[in-house]
């Protein structure tokens, strides 16, 4: 949201980040994220949202490590990320045509489906 004015964001969009700005805020404290937490540090910002949003917020935050996925952001995995190395050269069988067989559910399946043109 950084590239688009404040002025220019939604309703919507200005009490979404709000309330993320707010759960980072706490998060960042050590505090629980509450739909009261969360309210307090909007209204102590002076902004307003929806009375919804900070329960949705809070809800959908309960339980979960925010400094785990904030953490594990742009490295596709929680887990370490490997270091990229050059890559490696390897020999590649040459592309045979796939051969063939010839079996009698061939020709029964020759007219589409087993059923010959004159039957349509």
């Amino acid at each position: 949201m950084a590239s688009v004015a404040r002025t220019d964001l939604s309703k919507t969009e200005k009490d979404e980040l709000c309330c993320v700005y707010s759960a980072l805020i706490l998060n960042d404290s050590g505090a629980d994220i509450t739909a009261e937490s969360l309210q307090k540090i909007i209204t102590a910002s002076g902004n307003t949202v929806e009375k919804y949003w900070p329960t949705l917020f809070a809800r959908s935050l309960k339980g979960l490590d925010l400094a785990g996925v904030l953490g594990s952001i742009g490295t596709g995995s929680v887990g370490p990320t490997p270091v990229a190395s050059a890559p490696q050269e390897t020999k590649k069988e040459e592309e045979k045509p796939a051969e063939t067989k010839k079996d009698d559910d061939d020709d029964a399946l020759a007219g589409g489906i087993g059923f010959g043109d004159d039957e349509w």
